[in-house]
């Protein structure tokens, strides 16, 4: 039989180890050096960072997304799947095994699409950890509509001018290059009019107006800049791929960041449900145990459920892209996935906060965190809504309409069709009658 839900036995130590190793010396991290995991590292953290890097690296688990021709190990998909459910937990966990987003899917089209010295000057560094990178595509009028984009790039001489606006684009202010997605050739639709450029973070006129927080966070911490790109002057050595190319570089990024995404979902939704038990079986009012409570036992076995399904088909998506290695023919699932995953962070995350009372709501618990990460989910790498256009696309074309007044699966019509079919054993029936 060719189903099998069982984790080979070598791979499955691998994960016993980081799942140890999460819990004992990573997640600390998010606790005393919380915000700062896409920050240069200073003396004092590269202490402390640097020997986990090194132990990771010594398992054979670092930037386990890229093949070994750059620096991974090439385990695919399915069992990057199994290792980011346990990164999923904490924040500083991808960072400490070389596998944070944006920085892996930037790190991806530089090496499918990049020239030698782009991939020396940037993909290098990136890998090892050192730097850190921001992808540059939103413009405030036009959210996840490129067709809208006016951020653009004119050629002069030698060079490219960038002129325009950016929003979100994350991890700018930390970050030592972005990859910004701008119109080159205004005549032509976007889909072929667009081309993305390398920029380093220091170049003139590359104006980080501020940094966005998230919910309630102060705009001082977030990490989501709105950037003017002002006479900005780069040489066509930093185009990345060919002029009008920037779609299909697109894609070969956001594919496997939306399931990446969905990935560490899993093990961040599965932290709630671990908290909601905890409380449901420590917590008693009214006489009986929160646990016994079935309002209580109701959003557990949602919780799980809704869960386990999720997981399923993000493994299930996973498995499809390794077999077939090209994220294109796993498209409807990529989008399914990109359209169930806010829904279960947030169904769940509300769950237990709800089950925490007074104190799942304040900051002294995770869960606000979460609901607001759901939004980023929905959000992030297309809106919830585009990608169930895409679902729906994608299924319907696998179906024909028909040519019949009625239904394929019309009863009436069925059943002539049976009787006509068996009708040398019903004249057989009636004549016994």
């Amino acid at each position: 039989m060719g189903w099998d839900f069982e984790t080979e036995p070598d791979f499955q130590a691998k994960l016993d180890w980081a799942d140890a190793f999460v819990t004992e010396h990573v997640e600390p991290l998010d606790l005393i050096w919380p915000g700062l995991e896409f920050t240069p590292l200073d003396d004092t953290r590269r202490k402390a960072i640097d020997p986990l890097k090194t132990q990771v690296r010594e398992q054979g688990l670092w930037a386990t997304h890229l093949g070994p021709e750059l620096g991974g190990v090439g385990y695919g998909q399915l069992k990057l799947s199994l290792l980011n459910e346990i990164l999923g937990r904490s924040q500083w966990a991808p960072i400490v095994f070389g596998c944070q987003a944006p920085d892996t899917g930037n790190a991806e089209i530089i090496a499918h699409y990049g020239t030698p010295e782009q991939k020396e000057r940037y993909l290098r560094p990136l890998l090892d950890g050192e730097i850190f990178s921001c992808y540059s595509m939103t413009e405030p009028q036009g959210g996840a509509d490129p067709a809208t984009f006016t951020t653009q790039a004119v050629k002069d001489g030698e060079e490219w001018v960038i002129n325009g606006w950016k929003f979100f684009s994350s991890n700018a202010k930390t970050a030592s290059f972005f990859i910004v997605m701008v119109v080159t050739n205004p005549d032509v639709d976007v889909y072929r009019g667009t081309s993305m450029f390398l920029v380093p973070a220091d170049t003139p006129g590359v104006n980080i107006v501020r940094n966005v927080g998230l919910g309630a966070e102060e705009g001082d911490h977030g990490s989501h800049a709105l950037i003017h790109y002002e006479n900005v002057r780069v040489p066509q050595a930093a185009m990345l791929g060919g002029e009008g190319q920037a779609f299909a570089i697109a894609q070969t990024r956001l594919g496997g960041g939306r399931i990446h995404h969905a990935m560490r979902t899993i093990g961040l939704a599965q932290s709630a449900i671990d908290m909601m038990c905890e409380r449901a079986l420590s917590r008693s009012t009214a006489g009986s145990l929160l646990a016994d409570k079935q309002f209580v036992q109701g959003y557990i076995a949602d919780s799980y459920a809704q869960l386990k399904q999720f997981r399923l088909l993000v493994l299930y998506t996973a498995w499809s892209i390794d077999k077939h290695n090209d994220y294109r023919k796993v498209r409807k699932d990529i989008a399914a996935i990109k359209v169930l995953m806010p829904g279960v962070l947030h169904d769940i995350a509300w769950r237990a906060m709800q089950i925490h009372g007074a104190l799942g709501i304040s900051s002294e618990m995770p869960f606000s965190r979460m609901i607001i990460g759901a939004g980023v989910m929905g959000l992030a790498d297309g809106p919830t809504e585009v990608h169930k256009v895409t679902v729906a696309k994608q299924v319907l074309r696998d179906y024909r309409p028909t040519e019949d007044m009625w239904p394929t699966r019309h009863i009436p019509k069925l059943r002539d069709a049976a009787r006509e079919k068996y009708a040398e054993f019903l004249e057989h029936e009636v004549g016994n009658l």
